[in-house]
């Protein structure tokens, strides 16, 4: 067997034990991690929604992606009188907005991110379907209401991003992008679509309105950026004395999904045989080949650098 056939074996095996609906691997330690992973999307889906109902909401601004959309929606049919207005139904039209999304991402995504996407999308409609919104904006400055809530949907939008799910929308498209090599951030692409919108908004309402949902659209792609790593390049160089790294390879590349460059080198001092690997990996990824490489050799050498420029052909995963 050669060291193709094994990355395929290992890349085999590693699916196996990741995925969610694989009953023989309930109690591996990947679906343990995942398990603390949907706990936290949860946790992220509820500061999203805290955010959105008691910061931005009483003021009447609008979110960005689909459920600022989902907002406007369902004022206008508030005001129609098709939908009861003293009923909150943005969470209901969020959801279903976001089901042919959730069909595309079935047939083209990988089943553990589809899983934990629709959890995202579910958790979020429960709790803005439930969270009570204040009838007066809880700050009196409407701009320091409009920072707060960016920063608080931004910070449960990347927390959930960071545990490799979506909350649906534009953030599914925009790791898409991610992963097809795109240049432009979830936060970036979440700015674009929500240039749409605003636009619609600005001939619907007053200016004000659109200026202040811009504030909170800004903070709150600032906020998702910040926490959301996937989109972060590291350079990962590994110095390694195993007499053979090809256990070593095949484990990166099976389980990363990342290519290696390798040379031989010499120790300076020692005059020791030694071999340097190089690795491009997301900055999400650089603890998992930490362990893996720890396991193949407790020595090792490891130097990561993050925030690099990559050019050409990089992967971008949907993690």
């Amino acid at each position: 067997m050669d060291i193709r056939d094994q990355v395929d074996k290992t890349k085999r095996q590693e699916e196996k034990e990741e995925s969610l609906l694989n009953p023989e691997g309930l109690m591996s330690p990947g679906i343990r991690h995942e398990g603390v992973r949907i706990l936290f999307i949860i946790a992220g889906s509820l500061i999203y929604s805290f955010g959105i109902n008691v910061f931005l909401e009483p003021l009447h601004l609008y979110a960005g992606g689909f459920v600022g959309f989902s907002q406007l929606f369902a004022n206008l049919l508030g005001r129609t009188g098709i939908l009861p207005a003293h009923i909150h139904f943005a969470g209901i039209i969020y959801y279903l907005l976001n089901i042919p999304g959730m069909i595309y991402a079935i047939r083209r995504m990988r089943r553990r991110f589809v899983f934990k996407t629709i959890l995202s999308v579910t958790f979020m409609t429960v709790f803005l379907s439930l969270i009570p919104i204040p009838s007066v904006p809880v700050l009196d400055d409407r701009l320091a209401n409009c920072i707060v809530a960016g920063l608080l949907a931004g910070t449960g939008i990347g927390l959930i991003l960071r545990m490799g799910a979506s909350d649906g929308g534009t953030d599914t498209i925009g790791m898409i992008l991610l992963q097809t090599g795109g240049k432009l951030s979830v936060g970036r692409t979440t700015l674009l679509v929500n240039a749409v919108l605003y636009t619609i908004c600005l001939f619907l309402f007053d200016i004000p309105t659109v200026i202040y949902s811009l504030i909170y659209s800004v903070f709150s792609s600032m906020a998702a950026d910040r926490i959301h790593t996937q989109n972060i390049s590291s350079h990962i160089l590994i110095i390694t004395k195993l007499p053979d790294t090809t256990p070593l390879e095949i484990e990166i590349m099976g389980r990363l999904n990342r290519g290696i460059t390798k040379w031989k080198a010499t120790g300076a001092y020692t005059g020791d045989d030694e071999t340097i690997l190089m690795v491009l990996t997301s900055k999400y990824e650089v603890n998992r080949l930490r362990n893996i490489v720890h396991r193949q050799d407790p020595h090792a050498f490891i130097v990561a650098d993050e925030g690099v420029n990559v050019d050409g052909h990089f992967l971008r995963k949907l993690q």
